[in-house]
C-alpha cells in the first residue's frame, strides 16, 4: 500500500509512519496506475462496476439496496480489502452480503438488543476519540458466558459495530474498541465469543477497525491472551496493552472521556 496507517498516538515510540502522497505502479499492460494516499487506482469506479455486474449475473438472489450486491461504496471498500482483485473481492463480498441477510442485519435494532445492553458490558460511546474515531467500549468483567443466549450476545456485538461504523465522520473509515479489563477474573474468559467477534471485523467489517485497546489487564489474562492471540490473526498487531490513565491522557479529552475512565 501506499501508506502505512498510524494505529498509536505518535507520542508512543513503537510506531513510525510513511505516507506519501502518490506512489506509481507500472503494469504488465503498459498501462499506469495512480495511487494516492487511500491506495485507490485511478480506474476504481470500473472495477466496481465490475464486480457489481458480475455479482448480479452469478448471484442474482443476493438482496439489492444499502449493503447489498449493488451497494458501490459497499464494493468499493472490499476492493480496498482485498487490493482490488475483481475475483478475490467477489467471493468476499458474497459471503458477506449472504451472512448480513442470513443473521438478520437490517433488523437489529435498539430495542432487538436491549434485554442484554441493559448489562452495560457493552456500549458505543457518545463522543469519538481524540482520532475523531467512534469508539466502541467492552467492559469485561460484565460479561458472564451462559448468562445470557450466545446468539443475544452476538445480536449486541453486532448491532453495536453497525452503531459505530454509522458514525463515522466524513473522510473517516475506523473504528476504535476499548476492552476494559479491570475487575476481569477467569468466570469473564469466553474464547468461542471473542473468536466470532474477531471473525466478524474480518469477515464482514475488513478494515473497520483500527485499534484496539486492552486496559489495565490483570496477571491472570496473560495466559488467556496466549490462547486468544493466535485466533486473530493479523488482527493481533492492532492490540496495544495500556492503562486507564493512558486511555485519558491520549485518546480523549476531559470533555470527551467516557464516565468509566475518568479519574
Amino acid at each position: 500500500m501506499a501508506f502505512h496507517l498510524r494505529l498509536r498516538p505518535s507520542s508512543t515510540p513503537h510506531f513510525n509512519f510513511a505516507a506519501p502522497i502518490f506512489s506509481w505502479k507500472s503494469v504488465g499492460t503498459g498501462r499506469l496506475f495512480i495511487r494516492n494516499c487511500s491506495s485507490v487506482p485511478v480506474d476504481a469506479h470500473k472495477l466496481v462496476l465490475e464486480v457489481k455486474e458480475k455479482l448480479a449475473k452469478d448471484y442474482s438472489r443476493l438482496p439489492v439496496g444499502k449493503n447489498g450486491r449493488d451497494d458501490e461504496d459497499m464494493i468499493l471498500w472490499f476492493l480496498k480489502d482485498r487490493k482490488f482483485s475483481v475475483g478475490d473481492t467477489i467471493s468476499k463480498l458474497e459471503k458477506a452480503i449472504k451472512w448480513r441477510h442470513e443473521f438478520g442485519v437490517s433488523e437489529l435494532s435498539e430495542e432487538t438488543v436491549r434485554s442484554v445492553a441493559k448489562s452495560g458490558k457493552s456500549y458505543v460511546h457518545d463522543q469519538l476519540d481524540a482520532y475523531n474515531r467512534p469508539v466502541l467500549i467492552v467492559d469485561v468483567s460484565k460479561h458472564i458466558p451462559g448468562k445470557y443466549e450466545s446468539i443475544e450476545d452476538k445480536k449486541l456485538c453486532v448491532y453495536l459495530i453497525e452503531k459505530a461504523v454509522g458514525m463515522l465522520p466524513p473522510g473517516k473509515n475506523q473504528i476504535l474498541a476499548i476492552i476494559d479489563l479491570r475487575r476481569f477474573g477467569t468466570e469473564n474468559a469466553d474464547l468461542n465469543f471473542i473468536t466470532f467477534v474477531f471473525d466478524v471485523f474480518y469477515y464482514y467489517y475488513p478494515k473497520r477497525l483500527g485499534q484496539v485497546l486492552f486496559v489495565d489487564a490483570p496477571f491472570i489474562f496473560k495466559p488467556i491472551w496466549q490462547l486468544v492471540k493466535p485466533l486473530l490473526k493479523s488482527y493481533a498487531s492492532l492490540v496495544r496493552f495500556c492503562s486507564a490513565k493512558t486511555v485519558r491522557d491520549e485518546y480523549f479529552t476531559n470533555a470527551t472521556v467516557p464516565k468509566s475512565f475518568r479519574s
